[in-house]
């Protein structure tokens, strides 16, 4: 790999985590086949229920009302987004066996609002998340084509595959799905969904249920919509490497973001595709300012915003499985045992755990040995899970240089930390200055998802 394949980065340095990245151990640094294209896109994901978006401002808006919406898709429009995105939510976070009024907040459904923002906008991409478990392939096949087609090629699914009881109570099947089965059965049924776009005549008989249905639409400007998902785990990125275009994947730092594409690549090759089929998108929340030093103050009013001392109990009270409102938030980790027999997977499935006692052991061992109190410990911890994308305008567009240059990277779907005007810095700042580097387009290339991602046709 080249300066010479990108012309318009071949002056700009690397720092030297990236030069041992790119010149190191392996000949070629992803996979032989793979040529990076140096490119990035971006998206956007509105969603709805989550502990990072900052609702204590006056300048924080109504997260189900629809001038957020609109404002947020305008605005990502405006800085030639690939995406926006929405999450679904089939149930009300709870905390303690009570709705967690924290950070929970409605979630419209997905397709009707994307459907009504694709009247409103011409170009940016419009992601579903659906679940495998709690849908029918045809019917969910059939919405998502419609809105594909409304949209004029526009419409993307992320596959989701719910298995746990406590979401199913709010279906008739309950969560009859294993654990082992999940990404099995959400084959079965993308095939099917498939099938049914290629308007095929279906007869499956699977583990999970039986089909008998014939494709009754055309096909859209795009072929079909583009298929996103979202696991990191072996099964996760082995399912992704058969069956998704993206995949949206939690690595923030350059060389976690290296192994995972080598990772994707090599499982993607293996199953019969093109190195480049799966493009790769990292979950991320940007804070930007003019300076280093602004940047760095920024992020700590963001934080101290986001995670407050009720919120920094609770999130230990997840991990502990009990009632530790007794413990002062400016004081240590709880030293007392978990509870494990009350943990679950009531506020989400990123709160599950197997090892309660090794991993409260080492959150108050990592504390101690940082002088952090409970507060301090729940912002640093979320913080860390959010990505590297800190900092001034400059620092931040040179970093995602860097993971373009080496292919680390297809772009980033983006967190805002507040709604609906957490784009603005990004749009006004950030991007105009990705598209001086040449990684980021100046215009959209064309008027489906799967062109502004840079993906082949199907």
């Amino acid at each position: 790999m080249t300066t010479a394949q990108f012309p318009a980065l071949a002056d700009a340095p690397l720092s030297a985590e990236a030069e041992a990245l790119a010149t190191g151990p392996a000949e070629h640094p992803l996979h032989p086949d793979h040529t990076p294209t140096g490119q990035l896109a971006l998206g956007v994901f509105f969603q709805g229920v989550n502990s990072s978006t900052i609702w204590r401002l006056p300048s924080s808006g109504d997260q189900v009302a629809w001038e957020s919406f609109e404002s947020l898709v305008r605005t990502a429009e405006r800085g030639k987004f690939a995406a926006f995105f929405l999450g679904e939510g089939l149930r009300l976070r709870e905390h303690r066996g009570v709705p967690f009024e924290l950070d929970v907040a409605g979630r419209p459904d997905a397709q009707t609002l994307l459907a009504a923002l694709a009247a409103i906008t011409e170009n940016i991409g419009l992601v579903a998340t659906q679940n495998t478990t709690y849908n029918d392939p045809v019917d969910l096949a059939r919405r998502l084509q419609t809105l594909d087609l409304l949209s004029g090629g526009r419409a993307g699914w992320n596959i989701v595959t719910t298995d746990n009881a406590w979401t199913g109570e709010n279906f008739r099947r309950g969560g009859y799905l294993d654990h082992a089965d999940r990404y099995t059965h959400a084959e079965a049924f993308v095939e099917v969904a498939e099938q049914f776009w290629r308007g095929e005549q279906i007869s499956h008989d699977g583990a999970h249920y039986s089909v008998r249905a014939q494709g009754d639409l055309p096909r859209s400007a795009q072929g079909r919509p583009t298929l996103f998902q979202a696991g990191a785990s072996p099964a996760g990125q082995d399912f992704a490497a058969r069956t998704a275009d993206v995949i949206f994947s939690p690595h923030g730092s350059l060389e976690a973001a290296v192994e995972f594409r080598r990772s994707i690549v090599e499982r993607t090759v293996a199953a019969g595709r093109d190195p480049g089929s799966v493009k790769i998108l990292p979950g991320a929340e940007i804070v930007l300012a003019p300076t280093e030093e602004e940047a760095d103050e920024k992020i700590r009013w963001v934080r101290d915003l986001q995670i407050g001392p009720e919120q920094a109990i609770a999130l230990l009270e997840q991990y502990w499985g009990r009632d530790l409102s007794d413990f002062d938030p400016d004081g240590p980790l709880p030293d007392v045992a978990p509870e494990v027999a009350e943990s679950g997977v009531t506020r989400g499935s990123g709160f599950q755990f197997a090892k309660a006692e090794e991993l409260t052991r080492s959150w108050r061992e990592e504390a101690a040995e940082k002088g952090q109190s409970i507060l301090e410990f729940a912002r640093a911890k979320s913080g860390s899970r959010r990505g590297a994308f800190t900092g001034s305008y400059d620092a931040v567009a040179d970093r995602l240089v860097e993971f373009a240059r080496l292919g680390a990277i297809d772009g980033l779907n983006i967190t805002p930390w507040l709604i609906p005007s957490g784009l603005d810095d990004i749009v006004d700042h950030l991007v105009p200055r990705l598209q001086e580097r040449g990684v980021y387009p100046s215009e959209y290339a064309g008027s489906t998802l799967r062109e502004n991602l840079g993906l082949p046709e199907v």
